[in-house]
């Protein structure tokens, strides 16, 4: 017995992968997602700016969904869509700079408070709160930092509410008497 050495010629002609078709707009807004959003975002430098931007586009898929004979063309359609879209914000641009004889100078801070007065004041704080016990540092962190409340971080840290509460009243006691941060205030 000999084995064949060739397939036939209907398994040659057999189509690798199909294309899907998809039965709505939201179907394939849903199955395509992801992949047309990363394609904003290289379009555009802000994450924000690009989901902004995949909208706009499948607005204007949307509008023409019916118009769209072939599915299987979609993906460049939207494609195209980001594209085009992304041009015309960028051509639509305005500077807004003027030429002027004196620099305009920044108002004061409310408070008259120096940033970099408030970023030692900042630094000074987690050193402070580093030289905390863990458990302290991290009933802390989630209370103050996270904005959780007592149960919460109960909850997160597996003890009880009390714990939290008499942890966080010690680890404050701590921090009010931290030589380095009366230093900074």
């Amino acid at each position: 017995m000999t084995t064949p050495v060739c397939t036939t010629a209907s398994n040659a002609a057999a189509p690798r992968t199909q294309t899907p078709t998809y039965p709505s707009f939201a179907s394939y807004v849903r199955a395509r997602r992801p992949v047309l959003l990363r394609t904003a975002r290289s379009l555009t430098a802000n994450p924000c700016d690009a989901e902004d931007l995949l909208q706009t586009a499948l607005t204007k898929t949307y509008v023409a969904w019916e118009r769209i004979e072939d599915h299987r063309a979609l993906d460049g359609y939207v494609r195209r869509a980001l594209l085009n879209t992304r041009t015309s914000q960028w051509r639509k641009r305005r500077v807004d700079e003027f030429a002027c004889d004196e620099l305009p100078e920044p108002e004061p801070l409310p408070g008259g408070d120096d940033p970099a007065e408030q970023q030692a004041l900042r630094d000074a704080m987690w050193r402070a709160i580093m030289r905390l016990p863990a458990r302290q540092r991290a009933m802390v962190v989630l209370r103050y930092y996270e904005d959780l409340s007592e149960t919460q971080t109960a909850e997160v840290l597996d003890v009880s509410v009390g714990t939290v509460k008499s942890a966080v009243s010690r680890a404050l006691g701590k921090l009010r008497e931290d030589a380095e941060l009366g230093l900074v205030r």
